[in-house]
C-alpha cells in the first residue's frame, strides 16, 4: 500500500468564516483509512467531505483531516431491490448520475448536490420531502465505519450495533470514519417533478397554507419568504410544492429521455465581491424581484432538478456573493404549535439591522432515533445573515429565543452557538455522548466543533 502523504491546509466551512490549519490527508481505501486513525496524534482527526457544511464540523485546527473524496467508488446498483452500494465519498450528484438510467433517485436531497455519502450520514441530512421521507439515516440499509481501534464494524439500524449506528447518524463524524454504505433508493420512472406554486402575501397566510392539509397531497415542499420587509409583507412566500413526475405527465418533448440529468450549470462566481455588497438595499430588492416573479398559483408545472429544487447549483462557489468575510447560516426549528413565537422571532429578526435574501421556511415530519439528529415536528426556518458588527451578539439573542419554545439549530450550520445552549437544546445528548466514549475513550475523531461544543 502506498503512503498517503499530508499537507497543511487551510480549511472553513461554506460560510467562510473561522478558518483554521490542519494536516490533510487523502486516504484512498478502507485500509488507509484505518491507518491513519491509528496514527493519529493529539489533536486527534476527523474526516471531511466536500466543505458543504457552514461551520466547522469538518475542521481540526492543529490535527489531522481525512479528505474522503479520495474514496469514490460506485460499487453496485441494484435496480430490483432499490439498493446501491457506495464509497462514502461519493457525491450525491455523481451518485444521481450513475443511479437513474436505473429509475432510481436519491431518497434525501439538502439544498445541494454537492455533498459526500459520508457528509450525508454523519449530518443527518434532510430536504424538502422532509414531511414525507424522514432525513438521510432513515434510507441506510447498512454503513462501514472506522473505530478509534483502526477495526471496521459494519452496522445496521437495528443490528447488534445499532446504538452505535444511530449515534454515528448526524454524529458529525465523531464515532469514527464512515468508509462505505449501502442506501436505499427511491424508484422513480422520470428525472422531473410536477409542482404547484403558490404566493402568500403574509405570515398569516403562509402559516394558513403549511397547515390546512394541503401538504399532504405533495412528496416535496418548500418557500422562500420574506425576513427584510416590516409589517403585514413580513412572511410573505413564494411556495414550490411537488411531486416526482410519472412518464406520462411530461411532455412529448421530455419523454423520449424521461431520466436524463437535467441540472445545467452556468458559472462558477469568480472571488471579487466586496465585503458589504450584501445588505439591506440589495437583499430588499432582490427579494421584491423575487417575489414579484412568482406567481399567484399556477398547477401543474413540469420543472427539471435545477429549477425545482437545486437553483444555486447553477452557481460554483456561489457563496463568494458574500465578499471575504462570509456569512452566517443559522437554520432553526419551531414546534408545529409556536406560531406566535414565530412571528416574534422574524419581527426581530427584521428589526435587527441584520438582514437575509436567502431565506428557506417548511415543514418537518417526526424525527428518528438519532440522538443528534436536528429534525423533528415542526417549522424549519432558515437565514443566511452576512459577517457584520453585532451578529453574534444578536444570534445569541436569537439562541434563547429558538431554547424557549424547545427549538434547535442544526450542526451541518452552526458555527457558533455555545455548549451550554447545544446541550439544551439536545437533551440526548449525554445519551449519545456516553456511547461515544464505549467506542472512542481516548477522543481519537475531534474536530473544531466537538471542541467549541465540548462534546
Amino acid at each position: 500500500m502506498e503512503h498517503t502523504t499530508s499537507k497543511l491546509r487551510p480549511l472553513h466551512g461554506w460560510g467562510r468564516t473561522s478558518p483554521t490549519l490542519a494536516e490533510v490527508q487523502t486516504p484512498r481505501d478502507p485500509e488507509e483509512v484505518a491507518a491513519a486513525v491509528r496514527a493519529a496524534g493529539p489533536r486527534g482527526l476527523i474526516a471531511r467531505g466536500l466543505g458543504r457544511s457552514y461551520g466547522d464540523p469538518a475542521q481540526n485546527a492543529g490535527g489531522l483531516v481525512l479528505d474522503m473524496t479520495g474514496l469514490n467508488r460506485i460499487h453496485s446498483i441494484d435496480p430490483g431491490s432499490g439498493h446501491v452500494v457506495v464509497d462514502a465519498g461519493v457525491s450525491l450528484e455523481q451518485l444521481m448520475k450513475a443511479a437513474l438510467p436505473h429509475g432510481l433517485w436519491v431518497p434525501v436531497l439538502p439544498g445541494t448536490r454537492q455533498v459526500t455519502i459520508g457528509g450525508a450520514i454523519a449530518n443527518d441530512i434532510h430536504g424538502k420531502n422532509h414531511h414525507s421521507a424522514g432525513s438521510f439515516g432513515d434510507h441506510i440499509v447498512s454503513m462501514d465505519l472506522v473505530t478509534a481501534d483502526g477495526s471496521v464494524h459494519t452496522l445496521t439500524p437495528d443490528g447488534p450495533e445499532s446504538e452505535l449506528f444511530w449515534a454515528t447518524v448526524a454524529g458529525i463524524g465523531l464515532t469514527g470514519v464512515i468508509v462505505r454504505a449501502t442506501i436505499a433508493m427511491t424508484k422513480t420512472e422520470t428525472a422531473y417533478f410536477v409542482a404547484d406554486l403558490d404566493r402568500t402575501d403574509s405570515l398569516d397566510e403562509t402559516l394558513e397554507l403549511v397547515s390546512n392539509g394541503s401538504e399532504d397531497n405533495y412528496t416535496y415542499s418548500s418557500a422562500w419568504f420574506d425576513a427584510i420587509s416590516m409589517g403585514p409583507k413580513l412572511g410573505r412566500a413564494a411556495f414550490s410544492r411537488g411531486s416526482l413526475a410519472k412518464l406520462d405527465e411530461l411532455p412529448a418533448k421530455l419523454r423520449s429521455d424521461p431520466l436524463k440529468f437535467d441540472a445545467p450549470k452556468l458559472a462558477t462566481l469568480p472571488d471579487v465581491f466586496p465585503n458589504g455588497l450584501a445588505n439591506k438595499f440589495t437583499f430588499g430588492a432582490l427579494g421584491e424581484a423575487w417575489f414579484r416573479k412568482s406567481p399567484k398559483h399556477k398547477v401543474g408545472e413540469v420543472e427539471n432538478l435545477t429549477a425545482f429544487y437545486h437553483p444555486l447549483d447553477m452557481f460554483g462557489e456561489w457563496n463568494r456573493a458574500y465578499g471575504s468575510k462570509g456569512f452566517l447560516q443559522y437554520q432553526f426549528s419551531t414546534p408545529l404549535n409556536a406560531n406566535e413565537d414565530l412571528r416574534r422571532i422574524l419581527k426581530r429578526v427584521a428589526g435587527s439591522g441584520h438582514y437575509s435574501f436567502l431565506n428557506v421556511f417548511k415543514q418537518m415530519g417526526a424525527g428518528n432515533r438519532a440522538q443528534l439528529s436536528f429534525p423533528h415536528p415542526g417549522w424549519l426556518v432558515c437565514l443566511d445573515f452576512p459577517i457584520k458588527a453585532g451578529l453574534g451578539r444578536f444570534c445569541d439573542e436569537l439562541d434563547n429565543m429558538v431554547m424557549q419554545i424547545g427549538g434547535r439549530l442544526y450542526t451541518a450550520k452552526d458555527s457558533r452557538t455555545s455548549p451550554e445552549n447545544f446541550a439544551k437544546m439536545y437533551p440526548r445528548l449525554e445519551e449519545w455522548r456516553k456511547i461515544r466514549r464505549s467506542v472512542d475513550p481516548e477522543g481519537v475523531f475531534a474536530s473544531d466543533m466537538s471542541r467549541r461544543l465540548e462534546l
